[in-house]
């Protein structure tokens, strides 16, 4: 594992060595679809990034958890979860990038 993380920024460089935009333009190009897809995933609607995968949110409710330490149990409130479901092709594309 090489420890290497895409950042916005990488994102933002890409698109500027090949589309051509401007550093500026890149940038609002990458911000605006983000925030478009952040937008969309907070409203509750799914995400499907064809060839990618699906990000989609989920409602997870009330429960009793336990500290596995000390056998406590604690009440875990309800809460809206991320969820991202990998398309096949990038399932293929990730296992055949492990057998490198």
């Amino acid at each position: 594992m090489t420890g290497k993380t895409l950042t916005r920024m990488d994102l933002t460089e890409a698109v500027f060595r090949e589309v051509g935009l401007s550093r500026n333009e890149s940038a609002a190009l990458v911000a605006s679809v983000l925030d478009h897809i952040s937008d969309a995933l907070v409203d509750g609607e799914q995400v499907k990034l064809s060839g990618f995968g699906t990000f989609s949110t989920r409602d997870k409710s009330a429960r009793v958890g336990r500290n596995p330490k000390t056998g406590e149990e604690a009440p875990i409130p309800p809460r809206r979860v991320l969820t991202f479901r990998p398309s096949h092709l990038m399932k293929d594309r990730v296992a055949a990038g492990n057998k490198a």
